[in-house]
């Protein structure tokens, strides 16, 4: 549960934490899309250069950005494995000579460098999106995909009710992370075992963590739920905001980074193709 970086937040002065949330959340999608629009690994290699960068000026330590790779491990292993014996290549990755067959396996000299580029891709994408959660608070985060969702009031969309049941999650996020560790060592002290047996084993140890998990967060949503009504909470309504949002010269910066690297990944796709 400690490895679960989405949703923490780190508190340090940096350029990134200055920036306005609605800009990241633009940069964000802009590097995604740069991420999937990349058809070598050129593009691959200037994607990672940016992230490198926006790190450095975020002042975030490079092992706690690193370390939430470790929640998604088993998918990229699971995934690269997959494509590394059953690729068969189209007509960008063509599948080369094979480097080794058996029965209904064959890895090719595509499938490794597939294999290899889609692992890279992964990583980078869920590096740049902890690093969204970890520079952004969630109060802020919402905030701005709530005023970049403003043109949907238009047609009568519930636009601060969903901003405000993502700002609830977020804010749950590491509240369960420290239940579920509580609860695990209040298991502990009765003598549950978490660590040996097999894995039906192991999966039977986690019931007596989930039940009183469940049991816990419906009893914090309807603590949460009943505040709100004491408050006289109407909804949007009528509702203002305390803080501002302003773009500024740090925005702007991120804005041309964000543009130049679309611009530049799109280039390389087109001049130099795929990577075989």
């Amino acid at each position: 549960m400690k490895d679960v970086s989405f949703g923490q937040f780190y508190p340090v002065q940096s350029f990134l934490h200055r920036m306005d949330a609605r800009l990241k959340i633009l940069f964000l999608i802009a590097y995604i899309v740069a991420i999937f629009l990349a058809s070598n690994f050129y593009g691959l290699a200037a994607c990672a250069f940016v992230l490198i960068v926006a790190t450095i000026a975020s002042r975030v330590p490079l092992g706690k950005v690193l370390r939430s790779l470790r929640g998604i491990l088993f998918l990229v292993l699971f995934t690269a494995v997959l494509n590394l014996f059953f690729y068969v290549g189209d007509q960008v990755y063509w599948p080369g000579p094979a480097v080794y067959h058996w029965w209904i396996f064959r890895i090719t000299q595509g499938g490794i460098i597939f294999s290899l580029f889609l692992v890279l891709r992964l990583i980078l994408l869920v590096l740049c999106s902890s690093l969204l959660t970890y520079t952004t608070t969630p109060v802020d985060l919402t905030d701005g995909i709530e005023s970049l969702l403003t043109p949907l009031k238009w047609i009568r969309f519930p636009v601060h009710e969903l901003a405000l049941i993502m700002s609830i999650a977020l804010r749950f996020i590491p509240i369960l992370m420290d239940e579920t560790e509580r609860i695990k060592n209040a298991q502990k002290a009765r003598g549950a075992d978490f660590e040996t047996g097999g894995p039906i084993k192991k999966i039977k140890a986690i019931v007596p963590i989930l039940i009183p998990l469940l049991l816990s967060a419906f009893r914090r949503a309807d603590e949460l739920g009943d505040a709100m009504e004491a408050r006289c909470y109407t909804g949007s309504k009528n509702r203002t905001k305390y803080k501002k949002h302003r773009f500024g010269w740090r925005d702007l910066v991120g804005f041309f980074v964000g543009a130049a690297l679309i611009t530049g990944v799109v280039l390389l796709r087109v001049y130099l193709g795929a990577p075989l």
